[in-house]
């Protein structure tokens, strides 16, 4: 396992995935980026190495995992719950794993 200590001298594990959510500065999406950060790192917070706030503009409003896309408001034209994003994350870094009542259809 690679690791690291971070500024703090926190071990950082460099195998464990990080996320990415690029948020349109021009529509103020920066609360519901940060929420659904929190939501997030609240879920995964043993499964992820980070999640981090991206500034962009354009409309985007985007999540990536490693560099992969995993939602774009864009291509799936309305915002997804976090419900939806927990599975699409869980489904990539920790299959079989429960998510509780997000594992139930929305």
């Amino acid at each position: 396992m690679r690791r690291r200590r971070g500024h703090t001298g926190r071990v950082i594990d460099e195998k464990k995935p990080s996320i990415e959510i690029e948020y349109c500065v021009q529509c103020r999406w920066l609360t519901r980026a940060a929420w659904m950060a929190q939501e997030l790192l609240t879920t995964f917070e043993r499964d992820l190495r980070e999640v981090s706030l991206v500034p962009g503009t354009g409309g985007v409003f985007e999540v990536r995992l490693g560099g992969e896309t995993i939602w774009s408001r864009k291509s799936d034209a309305a915002f997804t719950d976090a419900a939806e994003l927990k599975r699409l994350i869980r489904d990539r870094i920790a299959p079989g794993r429960s998510l509780g009542h997000s594992d139930q259809p929305s």
